[in-house]
């Protein structure tokens, strides 16, 4: 079975036409002979019967050059924007550049490899060129080994139209909340959109419960017991799930739930560029005169919105709490188990709460979301700790989960390396792009003299070659023989402190699933009650009892469902 038949059928590819593309069964051979196919979609609600054609089109031209196709790559995401990561995209690259597997990465058209311009491409470029790999665009018949001028002028192209793209929805979008219309989005619960109005309107289904929630906040009911007595009702949200205290904090602290426009402001990064996010909360987008700005109808007013976040103010902290607080200082971590424990009766994540471990589920529902588990944190933190280190000493020194723990470790220790390595990564494909501008200027538009060109080339290139140097030394691989021992693991451990010991768990579990009790007083030694999940273990295992099982089985299923969702 191809390991790219998950994202195949996904496209609506029946197995018939898979076996006459070539893509149904895997392929080996020379890599000069194999290649890959990038496909990408920049929204989620845009149709695959355009995809599926790309995907036929890019199969004839491969068998038109005798080659066989290794892998399709397929991803739903943004190539303009900086901030978002492209894992199928960079995983093709190094399939081609870094492994080797293929010598040929299709693409369909420029614009589906990037809009981020002549630097991002410029560099890939040259990994291509270094490895004896290529790109070929079908659409446009271009192949990087004979083309790179063109393919970096039509990449600067694609990242023009995109600016242009941004510019002139972010203006649709300003001149839509001036005028008091709703944007687009989510609406909150118990309001609706309808069709061609813009305008919120009540949804009939939602807007009486929302009413309730609403009256319950202003008769000062927290939203823990607003939560649990919906739930207690099997009352769910528009989802289909239980009621949690933080939907319901969300929705009190929501401008638009009471019908008027808001105003976020974007999270932007230390140079400014924006992160594709926005800060929570808001306020009310005024008009000329000061007053809000109305998009319909709200399930609240603005009154009512006003003295809903009065109440919840009074029961804040005052000073604010030591999460998000900088005059408070960054809080301390006490608890191992915060981010690899789960309950074994929802599959939840458990909470650290004072003493003990909890079910988290529990905590922002009530307990009719689930019944819950809870352990004294001390104990479970101890047995975790000596089944990790019986575990790591167990494997032998070449075992990768060895590897990871030391890389893993390393990490923890050196984390401006990673945010360094980004900004070099970032300024080198800032400086390729303005070599590529160069080279525009003056061989393809004829706009500067060659004194200037060789003059500006030899700047640029000095910074290249500067910043090339820099980033192989940070990519390069950083020795981990003196972590390659267990006794020298098991010496680091105790010596790590509670936060790198979370990262040393992190490399070696998927994560830890405490079953409950029998019944109230059961003295089943916790060694019994907890179900270790080990990278380095495939499946489930054999010797384990019925619960433990069972909560494998739910953690199998949960990663099932996130690699088809």
């Amino acid at each position: 079975m191809r390991e790219d038949m998950s994202a195949l059928k996904a496209l609506g590819f029946e197995d018939e036409e898979l076996v006459r593309l070539g893509l149904w069964e895997s392929v080996t051979g020379d890599p000069f002979d194999l290649a890959d196919i990038y496909l990408r979609r920049s929204k989620k609600k845009d149709t695959v019967s355009a995809l599926r054609e790309q995907v036929r089109r890019m199969c004839a031209h491969a068998a038109h050059e005798k080659k066989r196709i290794r892998h399709v790559w397929f991803e739903q995401k943004s190539a303009s924007k900086s901030y978002v990561r492209r894992e199928e995209f960079d995983q093709a690259c190094a399939a081609v550049t870094g492994l080797g597997l293929s010598k040929t990465l299709y693409v369909f058209k420029t614009s589906r490899l990037s809009r981020r311009g002549m630097g991002q491409v410029g560099l890939l470029l040259d990994k291509l060129e270094e490895s004896e790999a290529r790109i070929y665009v079908v659409a446009e018949n271009l192949d990087s080994r004979y083309s790179r001028m063109i393919l970096a002028i039509l990449s600067e192209q694609a990242r023009e139209q995109a600016k242009d793209i941004s510019d002139f929805t972010k203006i649709g979008i300003d001149g839509n909340k001036a005028d008091g219309k709703w944007t687009g989005g989510v609406t909150p619960y118990g309001l609706m959109a309808p069709a061609g109005t813009g305008k919120l309107a009540h949804n009939p289904k939602e807007y009486p419960l929302a009413r309730r929630i609403a009256l319950y906040l202003l008769d000062r009911k927290t939203p823990n017991w607003i939560a649990n007595t919906l739930n207690s009702e099997k009352l769910v949200t528009r989802h289909g799930r239980p009621w949690a205290a933080t939907g319901i904090i969300s929705l009190a602290h929501s401008v638009t739930w009471a019908g008027l426009v808001a105003h976020r402001e974007r999270m932007l990064d230390e140079s400014g560029r924006w992160l594709g996010k926005y800060h929570r909360g808001g306020t009310p987008l005024l008009d000329r005169k000061g007053h809000p700005i109305s998009c319909g109808e709200g399930v609240i007013t603005f009154a009512e919105h006003v003295k809903i976040k009065s109440i919840l103010a009074s029961r804040a902290q005052k000073g604010g709490s030591s999460i998000g607080d900088r005059t408070r200082g960054k809080r301390e971590i006490v608890a191992l188990l915060s981010n690899s424990l789960r309950c074994g009766r929802c599959n939840g994540p458990m909470a650290n709460g004072g003493p003990n471990y909890r079910c988290y589920t529990r905590q922002n529902g009530g307990p009719s979301t689930c019944v819950g588990v809870s352990t004294d944190r001390a104990r479970a933190d101890s047995t975790v700790e000596a089944a990790w280190l019986t575990h790591v000493l167990s494997l032998s020194p070449e075992s990768p989960t060895i590897h990871e723990i030391a890389r893993e470790w390393l990490s923890y220790q050196d984390p401006a390396r990673d945010e360094r390595k980004a900004k070099v990564n970032a300024a080198l494909e800032n400086a390729v792009g303005r070599e590529m501008k160069l080279r525009k200027e003056f061989f393809v538009l004829n706009r500067m003299s060659e004194a200037d060109y060789e003059y500006l080339r030899k700047d640029v290139s000095d910074q290249i070659e500067a910043l090339k140097a820099e980033a192989s030394e940070l990519n390069r691989g950083t020795d981990l023989s003196p972590l390659m021992s267990q006794e020298a693991l098991a010496t680091l451990w105790h010596g790590a402190g509670i936060g790198g010991q979370r990262a040393l768990l992190k490399a070696a579990l998927h994560g830890v699933t405490l079953l409950p009790a029998r019944f109230r007083g059961d003295r089943t030694p916790l060694t019994k009650r907890l179900v270790f999940d080990w990278k380095d273990t495939d499946g489930i295992p054999e010797d384990v009892s019925e619960g433990a099982r069972a909560a494998f089985q739910r953690r199998w299923e949960r990663k099932m469902a996130e690699r088809t969702a």
